[in-house]
């Protein structure tokens, strides 16, 4: 996946193969701007990180920065394991890791759902073992879950019987928690498919994507490699989890049609205000990309501060 000839190195980036929020719509990124901008009066100042992880070609931050308000100063990191890509603005810093004791807002729009873990599942003796994988994709069981992997999966995905399978989530919870931790004060936010302990998935989501295809989820380099995340075991104290239709409904994005009258008084404005409500619809749509999870974490400050503020950015 990451090594010299793996997918995510590969000169297309990701966008050549899936679509995300961030390619959907500019009102995604407007709305992370929005975020930023909250996140800046909560504590207070008007020079704010902004820590893109997982930033594909940059994307998200060319976004953000084209929408952030002027009298905001804003350093961008770009956390990505791909080379830096050609054109991309000068202030955009590009790092392998997230930059340490920076103030402001981590972003991490599905970065977790590509930290690799391993696949358990339930054999006919009620044992719960790991899946082993061959290079063709073919598996077989492996050995019994043990240890830490064990204790995790007892306390947030139980087996569900014989057959059942689990992704061992405890990979993630770490490098979230890693993450989180190079914040000095601020917010981080994992936007990601998700799921909760009271409903996942009984056999999981495993699976891999090439050229906006879903394919059989096969290690060999050829195509991404995904799993839900089990956002509510990454979590840490404080946090807040909603569904993206919900965030984004607070950041002032709504698929509401604009009124009929416009149409008659300002037929260019209709047309565009109608093309924003059907992009806006789409990020928002039940079944669809609205039903991601966000994970939203307070470093040194609270989530109540961030509310606060967002009444005060929102369009």
């Amino acid at each position: 996946m990451y090594g010299p000839e793996g997918f995510y190195l590969r000169p297309e980036g990701p966008a050549g193969h899936f679509r995300t929020s961030v390619h959907a719509s500019p009102l995604f990124a407007a709305a992370v701007a929005r975020l930023l901008t909250a996140a800046a009066r909560a504590l207070g100042t008007d020079e704010v990180a902004l820590v893109d992880i997982g930033a594909g070609r940059g994307e998200l931050l060319t976004g953000v920065l084209a929408a952030v308000p002027g009298g905001l100063a804003v350093r961008p990191y770009a956390v990505e394991r791909a080379p830096r890509p050609a054109g991309l603005d000068p202030r955009v810093e590009w790092c392998a890791e997230p930059p340490a004791g920076v103030r402001g807002l981590i972003f991490a729009n599905e970065w977790l759902d590509n930290v690799p873990v391993d696949i358990a599942e339930t054999d006919e003796d009620g044992v719960v073992r790991y899946v082993l994988v061959r290079p063709d994709g073919s598996e077989e069981l492996g050995e019994p879950v043990a240890g830490e992997d064990a204790h995790w999966l007892e306390r947030w995905w139980p087996a569900a019987g014989p057959g059942s399978r689990a992704e061992i989530g405890r990979p993630r919870d770490e490098a979230w928690a890693a993450a989180v931790a190079s914040l000095e004060r601020g917010y981080a936010v994992a936007a990601d498919y998700a799921h909760v302990r009271e409903a996942r998935p009984p056999f999981g989501t495993l699976t891999g994507f090439r050229a906006g295809r879903e394919v059989p989820p096969v290690p060999d380099g050829s195509c991404d490699l995904t799993a839900h995340v089990a956002l509510d075991a990454c979590a840490l104290p404080g946090a807040e989890l909603t569904s993206q239709r919900e965030a984004l409904h607070r950041l002032g994005v709504s698929g509401r049609r604009p009124a009929l009258s416009l149409a008659a008084t300002d037929p260019a404005g209709y047309v565009r205000a109608l093309a924003g409500a059907g992009e806006a619809a789409e990020l928002t749509a039940r079944g669809g990309l609205g039903d991601f999870g966000w994970l939203t974490q307070p470093v040194g400050t609270t989530l109540p501060a961030l509310h606060s503020a967002l009444r005060d950015c929102r369009p």
